[in-house]
């Protein structure tokens, strides 16, 4: 803060008072700097002692903004949360439907082998091959059609 010593200063430094006679001033004088007249004094201070008193209003409007905004999220959250479901079900769809084309072209493709393993053409070719013959009449078996269980129980 300025005190009236620094105030009074000030005028030292001008060539020529107001009123009165002239004051011989150094030439050799500096300007002050600026705030040179401002001092800083820290003193402590003790609040320890001091009891904070409640506010009755603040707790009610703490309540009440808490409420508005649980209410707000609820809102919120009703409004969005449909929508949000909605798009994610229409991945879910569109994930699905990539699926069964995928499972469909696969399939077409598993029948096309089938169908080329199973031709009578290739199956007569692997027995002779591997030299397959047909059974002659003695090797065939017919098996009791009427399911009585004779046959495992002759033992030869």
């Amino acid at each position: 803060m300025a005190t009236l010593a620094t105030f009074f200063r000030r005028f030292e430094t001008r060539a020529e008072a107001p009123r009165g006679p002239r004051i011989e001033t150094d030439p050799y004088l500096l300007r002050t700097l600026p705030n040179e007249d401002v001092f800083f004094y820290c003193k402590k201070i003790d609040n320890s002692r001091l009891v904070r008193e409640a506010d009755p209003r603040a707790r009610k409007e703490c309540w009440s903004t808490i409420g508005a905004a649980c209410v707000m999220a609820a809102l919120l959250t009703t409004i969005l949360v449909p929508k949000m479901l909605g798009t994610m079900e229409g991945y879910r769809i569109q994930e699905l439907r990539a699926e069964e084309q995928r499972l469909l072209d696969e399939r077409r493709v598993l029948e096309l082998e089938e169908a080329r393993l199973l031709s009578p053409a290739r199956l007569q070719e692997l027995a002779q091959q591997r030299q397959f013959v047909a059974p002659s009449p003695g090797q065939v078996i017919h098996l009791n059609p009427k399911g009585d269980g004779a046959l495992a129980l002759n033992v030869k």
